[in-house]
């Protein structure tokens, strides 16, 4: 558990400085700085769990605390429904698919690169 904690005590606070971060140089108008945590964390945690040399102490630091904390599916879901609240459809559409489309292919990346 502790791993998890130390993780996940790196995790948020990182995907804070990098939400804001991308939001401030692409602007506001799309959840870009949530697609890029989530895309990122979901490449990292295809590294770690498709290493075979991974042990369970790292995937419970990396995999768990750290990607666990670093991606959101709750700020990507209220993100999304705030995008529709608006009227902004084509972007609240597009937000679900590039998310879906690129985290999976993110993971598939790291699953495919750890081998």
């Amino acid at each position: 558990m502790l791993l998890v904690a130390a993780g996940a005590a790196v995790g948020a606070p990182l995907r804070y400085v990098v939400d804001r971060w991308v939001q401030r140089r692409l602007g506001g108008g799309f959840p870009w700085g949530t697609l890029v945590v989530n895309v990122v964390g979901s490449f990292v945690l295809g590294l770690v769990l498709g290493s075979p040399t991974v042990g369970t102490e790292t995937s419970a630091l990396v995999g768990v605390g750290l990607c666990g904390a670093l991606t959101t599916y709750s700020t990507f879901g209220y993100e999304t429904l705030r995008l529709l609240e608006d009227g902004a459809w084509a972007r609240g559409v597009a937000n679900v698919l590039v998310s879906m489309l690129a985290g999976l292919g993110a993971a598939a990346l790291g699953w495919t690169l750890a081998w």
